[in-house]
């Protein structure tokens, strides 16, 4: 789940920053205007999210989260119970071996091994499947953050939107007054309770 953490805020990063860039790229006469009219004095045309505050609180990332968690936990228990029924049909034959004409003993030793590949075959399809749902998790988040961020930054007016992490410390300081995490958390979360319904 730590590294679903970094990853998810590598993400994030990622997203604000691009969401921000693509932002801030208008069209050329729109590039020129803004040129010709600075900032206004009231309002930053700079700010940034934490985005371990973002990714604790966005109710999509918790339920996100939630979700891969139990994914995990329901793939680890169904190999788990393979591997259990598969050692105690080792442990049977290791019992009775001695007692086994060697032609049994030849196709029971084949089978098993057989059982082991098939056994490592579907550990390997179930990891594989667990990263695609990963991923696919992952792209959808960030997906919902880009197109927030975009708006966002277009809506409040501003340039550029970075994002703080301890994990990815890309802003080493930032006046609190340029901090607008808890807004771009609630309205996130807003939408997304519109999303739910």
């Amino acid at each position: 789940m730590k590294t679903t953490a970094s990853f998810i805020t590598k993400i994030t990063l990622s997203v604000l920053v691009a969401g921000s860039i693509v932002a801030c790229n208008k069209n050329k006469s729109a590039e020129s205007t803004a040129a010709a009219t600075p900032p206004s004095s009231d309002k930053e045309a700079i700010v940034y999210v934490n985005s371990d505050t973002l990714l604790s609180k966005y109710e999509y990332a918790k339920d996100m989260g939630k979700r891969l968690e139990d994914k995990g936990k329901s793939a680890q228990g169904d190999l788990a119970s393979r591997g259990q029924a598969f050692q105690r049909e080792v442990a049977d034959y290791q019992k009775n071996q001695a007692t086994m004409p060697a032609d049994q003993r030849q196709k029971t030793e084949q089978r098993l091994q057989r059982e082991q590949q098939e056994l490592q075959t579907y550990q390997q399809n179930a990891s594989a499947d667990f990263q695609n749902s990963q991923a696919t998790e992952n792209g959808k988040l960030y997906d919902k953050i880009a197109d927030f961020a975009k708006s966002y930054a277009k809506e409040k007016g501003y340039k550029l939107v970075l994002t703080y992490s301890k994990a990815n410390p890309t802003v080493l300081y930032g006046d609190p007054a340029l901090d607008v995490t808890a807004d771009v958390v609630q309205k996130l979360n807003e939408a997304y309770a519109k999303d739910k319904k």
